[in-house]
């Protein structure tokens, strides 16, 4: 599992007349089965307004290692 605070942001459009908020990135590898439990966790949660699951392909998964390994790189 991999975790990146991105921090205050602007978005894209108001969401709830709101024009800001806190992104948040979390990468992790679970069973297909719970990716609707974690979904419905995340709409029950009042502070997450918006949030988007996708399915990395083996491209998008190479380029995220070597991003996560040029960002360990820079706090070093």
């Amino acid at each position: 599992m991999h975790e990146e605070d991105w921090g205050l942001r602007k978005l894209a459009y108001p969401i709830q007349k709101k024009s800001t908020g806190f992104y948040y990135l979390i990468e992790y590898k679970v069973e297909g089965n719970l990716i609707n439990k974690i979904e419905t966790e995340f709409r029950r949660d009042e502070r997450i307004m918006r949030f988007l699951t996708v399915s990395l392909d083996k491209h998008a998964i190479s380029w995220a290692e070597r991003r996560r390994e040029k960002l360990k790189s820079k706090s070093n």
